[in-house]
């Protein structure tokens, strides 16, 4: 099992790696979430969970739907958020880029692009504050609370209803979460736990609200439909993403765009499937986010993803 996750995370590291070095104005969103997917499966991994590219305040749960045409910008804060599995033991890893620009100092003034820059840090840092304190035994609420100790130093707010979250054989959130904040939760690791990190730093409020925006799905059961198309698209979801996370995206590849849109609102609706919003800040501030898996052992944790 440990040699799974940290093959996964291996891959994992290597692709956000060499993914970050393609981030520049003018990439479209969509040539970047499907390197990273692409790259995943030549490596010998699967995917787990579509790649998310959430830019500036959007948060969470972006990935590119078919045909998109959103392009990065000079000194937008590119938050890309990816997994990969082994025999479903996954590794989930995030990474905030400024992207970079010839025309950064022309768009921003030098406090905003110093701003961001510490932001990126803030969440670093909460990230490496959380890291420190994993050990069997200790408390959630005690990883919790360093985080939000270190965001809150560099001036900013740690986003508090996006949380880490534990990791099992083919499930991504496994039921433990971990904090951002001291939520005084006294649940304690323990040896063997797989977690993956995630803070988020903010100059907002350190909320998130769902947008219109819907690209990421999970299928939760099988139900009866009239309509044969979309029986047919729940029977493709069923067969082929049962476990994690998938993306409208993929399914493109099979069905026809307007139809199979019509046919995840009627799954939705259902609750066959389960719609993973975009996330923004709910005061529209720009976000920061780090995030890397750890594998709790006796004396510590082992960082996966590093």
């Amino acid at each position: 099992m440990i040699e799974s996750y940290e093959k996964s995370g291996e891959i994992v590291s290597k692709v956000r790696n060499e993914a970050i070095k393609l981030i520049k104005d003018g990439l479209l969103i969509l040539d970047l979430v499907e390197f990273v997917e692409n790259e995943i499966i030549a490596s010998g991994a699967g995917i787990a969970f579509p790649t998310n590219v959430s830019v500036n305040e959007i948060t969470a749960h972006y990935t590119s739907p078919a045909n998109d045409e959103t392009k990065i910008s000079t000194g937008d804060l590119v938050k890309l958020d990816l997994g990969a599995h082994i025999d479903g033991f996954i590794a989930d890893s995030a990474i905030t880029i400024m992207a970079p620009g010839k025309d950064l100092e022309e768009k921003y003034d030098t406090d905003t692009i110093n701003k961001h820059k510490e932001m990126i840090e803030a969440s670093d840092a909460g990230l490496e504050a959380a890291i420190s304190t994993v050990r069997p035994g200790v408390e959630i609420g005690k990883i919790g609370a360093a985080v939000g100790e270190a965001i809150n130093s560099y001036g900013f707010n740690p986003v508090t209803n996006l949380n880490g979250h534990s990791l099992e054989q083919w499930n991504l959130h496994s039921g433990l979460s971990i904090p951002s904040f001291d939520d005084k939760s006294t649940v304690k690791l323990k040896e063997g736990d797989a977690i993956a990190i995630e803070p988020f730093a903010t100059d907002g409020v350190g909320w998130v609200n769902d947008t219109p925006q819907t690209y990421i799905f999970r299928y939760l059961k099988n139900k009866p439909f009239r309509m044969t198309h979309t029986q047919k698209v729940l029977r493709e979801i069923k067969a082929n993403y049962s476990s994690l996370p998938f993306s409208i995206r993929w399914l493109t590849k099979e069905f026809n765009e307007n139809r199979l849109n019509s046919s995840m609102r009627q799954l939705s609706q259902a609750m066959a499937i389960y719609p993973y919003s975009a996330l923004k800040e709910k005061t529209n501030c720009w976000v920061s986010q780090s995030e890397h898996t750890v594998y709790v052992e006796s004396d510590g944790c082992i960082i996966t993803t590093k």
